[in-house]
């Protein structure tokens, strides 16, 4: 039987005090912390999922995986993408956006597939030269169970996007961060009923990224973008 092909997933580090973990005297130990539905939906997808921690060379990584998963989480320094920061912004980790911009590096060059969600679609743009609007406070449904479906996203005819889920897609909607300016090498193949995008696909590489978060939607365990991830790293 073959092997199941390797997904990195990324996470982020946090210390014990700030997720008021006992006892109280490992408060400044540090933690890597990673949301379990990415790993199962790759499970079910056929891949083995691995949780990379920030502290490893993100060089090593990319003749080790066969496929990438940038997870959702906080927001990118502006400074990144060229801008001053907002006073809405969210909690920052400059040192999570350097290691998952060394990831996208790496993979660039191994040639490796990469699915970016919420966060993840955001890095990937930020890497290709593009900006982000840095608070759209509608799209960040809080208040809601995860996994409320609140919109639709219409797809593009003849994307890749379409070929999995059709003309539209209804989803989720957990952020408060959209795309601004595209980057070059990628297409917008799907966009909410505000015109934000919510889809972006590069044109000469198998990475794609979408907006919402499908692993924590009731359709996590069939979504065809984990199959896409993980039969692209499989074939790669």
């Amino acid at each position: 039987m073959s092997s199941a092909p390797l997904i990195g997933i990324t996470g982020r580090t946090k210390t014990a005090g700030e997720l008021n973990m006992k006892p109280e005297t490992f408060r400044d130990l540090h933690l890597d912390v990673y949301y379990c539905d990415y790993a199962r939906a790759v499970i079910s997808a056929g891949g083995l999922p691995v949780f990379l921690p920030v502290s490893a060379d993100p060089a090593r990584y990319a003749d080790r995986l066969d496929g990438l998963l940038l997870s959702g989480g906080t927001d990118i320094e502006p400074e990144r993408y060229g801008q001053a920061p907002s006073a809405e912004l969210y909690t920052r980790e400059p040192e999570r956006d350097a290691f998952e911009l060394a990831l996208l590096d790496g993979a660039a060059d191994a040639g490796k597939p990469v699915l970016g969600i919420c966060r993840g679609i955001q890095v990937l743009n930020v890497h290709g030269g593009g900006t982000l609007h840095q608070h759209i406070a509608p799209h960040a449904c809080h208040d809601q169970p995860p996994d409320s479906i609140v919109h639709r996203v219409d797809l593009t005819e003849g994307s890749l996007a379409a070929s999995l889920y059709g003309p539209s897609i209804r989803v989720n909607s957990l952020h408060h961060q959209t795309i601004d300016d595209l980057a070059d090498g990628y297409s917008a193949t799907g966009r909410s009923d505000d015109g934000a995008v919510e889809v972006i696909e590069a044109h000469r590489r198998p990475w794609m990224g979408v907006q919402w978060h499908p692993e924590l939607m009731g359709s996590r365990d069939s979504d065809p973008v984990f199959d896409w991830l993980v039969q692209a790293a499989a074939t790669g």
